[in-house]
């Protein structure tokens, strides 16, 4: 969800060294080592992963955990994950998609984010807040992935795939300057620009993600090899419990997280603390499924077949397989038993 994240995705035939960055202080010696790869740099958007190192929730639970960071000398989780280099990664939808379509026996295990923070933001004047706005409109839209976005979009909604895409970076300021109608962004991210600019949301400026419009992905998915998972099921299933222990407690104070990703796990990376403190705020509520009875992190068959499986159609993928080969849908709520 970082601004960089596109520059980040288009760098997938890029080679690195893959080198653990830190790792948790197990207590028992018994404990399980999980190697995990994270999809960007360590930033809030890991607000669990940090807290649980911190309160050694990991060790809690049977397991000890290295991380490795992403960013643009690191590989695609996918690709780390054929590799054997990690044993769980984050990515998001449609690479994971890519990924299995090419022979990768991935699974998905769950998602930290079922709602996913990719929209368009839009100015007061001329608000797109349906499908039917983006038809005919100008969109600031970076590259490749945001106009499949528009397109599909339009697409699902029955509507003339018809709109103007203008080049456009990672800085809202060419929307403000009336160069669009709507600029694709994270709601976790230009939204705070805006903000810090003084603008108002619901009054001087609109945030419409593509799951409300119709397009759905998960975002921030955890996988791992289907190997892996067979062989190491406990271990997955510790990981799990520590993710979602830290989660939760990310809620009661977002600036705990903040200032653990500001100040500690990515101090090398400038971090602004205010900043990330709101990005925290934003992204708390995308956590959780706006359906009833949803566990966290918890992967929904319906909902994977059903709108998210019809978004990857209507971007030409058709090479889908069997949602149950594609996931794991049980070991989330393993994961939940007992805690």
């Amino acid at each position: 969800m970082n601004q960089d994240r596109r520059t980040f995705l288009k760098m997938m035939a890029l080679s690195g060294a893959v080198l653990p960055y830190a790792s948790s202080q197990a207590s028992a010696q018994s404990a399980a080592k999980v190697r995990v790869q994270i999809g960007w740099i360590p930033n809030v958007q890991y607000a669990g992963e940090w807290i649980s190192l911190e309160r050694d929730l990991f060790a809690k639970h049977g397991v000890s955990v290295e991380w490795y960071p992403g960013g643009p000398n690191a590989l695609p989780a996918p690709v780390v994950l054929a590799a054997g280099k990690a044993d769980l990664g984050y990515s998001t939808w449609f690479p994971l998609l890519d990924a299995v379509a090419k022979g990768n026996d991935l699974v998905m295990i769950g998602a930290v984010f079922p709602k996913n923070p990719l929209g368009i933001i839009s100015l007061a004047k001329k608000p797109i807040l349906k499908p039917r706005d983006l038809a005919g409109a100008k969109v600031l839209a970076q590259g490749p992935n945001e106009k499949t976005a528009i397109d599909a979009t339009l697409s699902l909604a029955g509507l003339p795939v018809q709109w103007t895409q203008v080049p456009a970076g990672f800085s809202p300021e060419p929307l403000l300057a009336g160069e669009g109608d709507g600029y694709t962004a994270f709601g976790v991210n230009q939204t705070i620009t805006l903000e810090q600019m003084g603008l108002k949301w619901g009054k001087d400026f609109h945030f419409v993600s593509f799951d409300d419009l119709g397009f759905r992905t998960y975002g921030a998915v955890l996988m791992t090899t289907r190997a892996y998972l067979d062989r190491n099921r406990p271990a997955v299933v510790g990981y799990l419990r520590g993710i979602i222990q830290g989660w939760q407690e990310n809620e009661k104070d977002p600036a705990i997280a903040a200032h653990l990703a500001a100040e500690k796990y990515g101090a090398d990376f400038g971090l602004d603390l205010k900043q990330q403190i709101r990005q925290n705020e934003l992204q708390i509520p995308l956590t959780r499924y706006d359906e009833q009875g949803k566990l966290r992190l918890a992967l929904d068959r319906e909902i994977m077949s059903g709108p998210m499986y019809a978004a990857a159609r209507a971007t030409g993928r058709t090479n889908l397989p069997d949602v149950d080969k594609l996931a794991d849908f049980t070991i989330v709520s393993e994961a939940h038993q007992s805690l």
